[in-house]
């Protein structure tokens, strides 16, 4: 028997039903006209189309830079799970960080037996380019974005683990700014932890990882691959919040390894580059030598020590699905402990017994590409069609060690406007957790992404999905008069930046 999905405001019983810390969410519901909801929507989409909000929808020839859809209905997280949520966060981020320097250091975790070594030195994702090098403050990691899903009232699940480029905190932000213009009376009525101070956070963490012996205030910049990227919008947002710049490759060169920023009063010295450039396109002299994305030389001054690159170049094979499948056994080995946030079960089609059982059961299963993203490369057998789900079974014949495949989850659902008023919709949760050199941060919120066609569990983006805002609610006790607390649920402040 199928079970049914929990709603994270309705719980199993409908639109009556809610626990007393959502009540509050809940009588809004009941008592804002559809209509008007509506109306909202409409204001927010105005908005985000006029602030160029989009993202890229591939494979379609028409209207490929979509408007994301946006929800007005916000999930929220009770302030006694976001604690445990967040142990767990840390612990799992602390984790991919000391694997990561780990694996391309001494290799303690190959030594001890707990990973197949064929799993790193077959792996595309591992870069044999950075062996040996320690980046700055040992921090690898230092943006991360934990993919979790629900399925039950204390049931939180690691979906995929994210340590490459992680996108989507501008849609958490901008959800927020929305929220706060179109449902003030939401922030009247609940004590809700402010996200304007990620970007804040985010220049902190660079400053902080900034090359040991860098001058007091380090120069830190945005390197985005250009407009044609389909996250540009996020790159131009993070580094405008910041109040530093966002440059492109003809903006930078290196000299003597050190990295320099063009400007017309002459050549600056960069100390950190947060940069949305894969490793491949990095730097031409390393990786792909026909890369027009990346800066000649950079991968010298990284190596050098003359330079901060965010995140560290080879952190895709922390991201790589089939390691997913060993994170419990890697948070065991550097934490010492158990995991507080567990993976989804998952079997490696690579392993005989695992593949016979996926492919006698395609139907029942979500099948995935162990280096895909974005919702590309997978099967989601219960909905797959027959010609879809045999054409996957020849890709797991053929190369079975690039598939994982995992069940399909009962992901939790909230209620969210469609075409027929307010229905439940399958929700995941992306938190972005930062890494400097004074520990591990977790933002209190994040980017919740939901499917919008009616049982459908494809959330991302670039598969048609929508965005809500995430609530975190804060503990009943209220925060002093003028608070920054407090001022911050009015909007996000703006910030300023050493150039």
């Amino acid at each position: 028997m199928k079970r049914a999905a929990f709603d994270e405001i309705w719980g199993h019983g409908g639109p009556q039903a809610s626990g007393p810390e959502l009540e509050a969410l809940a009588r809004w519901m009941r008592e804002t006209p559809e209509r008007e909801l509506g109306r909202r929507l409409q204001s927010a989409e105005a908005t985000f189309r006029q602030l160029g909000i989009t993202f890229a929808v591939y494979g379609e020839t028409e209207a490929a830079e979509r408007i994301i859809p946006f929800d007005v209905v916000p999930r929220a997280f009770l302030a006694d799970e976001w604690e445990r949520l967040s142990r767990g966060l840390i612990q799992r981020v602390e984790a991919i960080n000391a694997f990561l320097n780990d694996i391309y250091g001494e290799r303690r975790i190959l030594k001890e037996n707990i990973l197949p070594p064929e799993l790193i030195w077959g792996n595309p994702q591992f870069r044999s380019e950075v062996v040996g090098i320690r980046p700055p403050h040992d921090v690898w990691a230092h943006i991360c974005g934990i993919d979790l899903v629900r399925t039950g009232p204390d049931e939180f699940w690691v979906l995929e683990d994210n340590a490459r480029t992680p996108s989507g905190v501008s849609y958490m932000l901008e959800n927020r700014e929305a929220m706060i213009r179109l449902c003030p009376e939401l922030f009247r009525q609940m004590r809700i932890a402010p996200v304007d101070s990620y970007p804040d956070l985010l220049l902190e963490t660079m400053r902080s990882v900034s090359p040991n012996g860098c001058v007091r205030n380090p120069v830190c910049v945005v390197l985005t691959p250009g407009h044609f990227n389909s996250a540009y919008y996020e790159h131009s947002f993070l580094a405008d919040s910041m109040g530093i710049e966002l440059v492109e490759a003809a903006d930078l060169l290196v000299d003597d390894d050190v990295v320099y920023m063009q400007t017309i009063a002459g050549r600056v010295k960069v100390d950190v580059i947060y940069r949305r450039i894969d490793d491949d396109f990095l730097d031409p002299l390393v990786f792909r030598p026909d890369s027009m994305l990346g800066v000649p030389g950079i991968m010298a001054a990284y190596r050098a020590g003359n330079v901060t690159l965010i995140n560290a170049p080879g952190n895709g094979i922390a991201d790589d699905k089939a390691i997913y499948s060993y994170m419990p056994e890697i948070v065991r080995f550097y934490s010492g402990g158990e995991p507080l946030l567990p993976n989804v079960e998952t079997w490696r089609c690579r392993e005989p017994q695992a593949l016979k059982y996926v492919l006698d059961n395609l139907d029942q299963l979500v099948v995935k590409l162990v280096d895909g993203s974005g919702g590309y490369g997978m099967l989601v057998g219960p909905t797959a069609s027959r010609a879809e789900i045999e054409a996957f079974r020849a890709a797991l014949v053929a190369e079975p060690h690039r598939y994982i495949a995992q069940p399909t989850l009962a992901l939790s659902t909230v209620p969210t406007m469609t075409d027929k008023g307010l229905s439940p919709r399958h929700v995941d949760f992306r938190p972005f957790v930062l890494t400097g050199s004074g520990g591990v941060k977790v933002v209190p919120g994040g980017l919740t992404r939901v499917a919008l066609r009616e049982g459908s569990l494809v959330v991302n983006s670039s598969q048609g999905g929508g965005t809500k805002d995430s609530f975190v609610l804060l503990p009943d006790t209220p925060a002093p008069a003028g608070s920054k607390q407090q001022q911050s649920q009015g909007g996000m402040p703006q910030t300023q930046g050493e150039g």
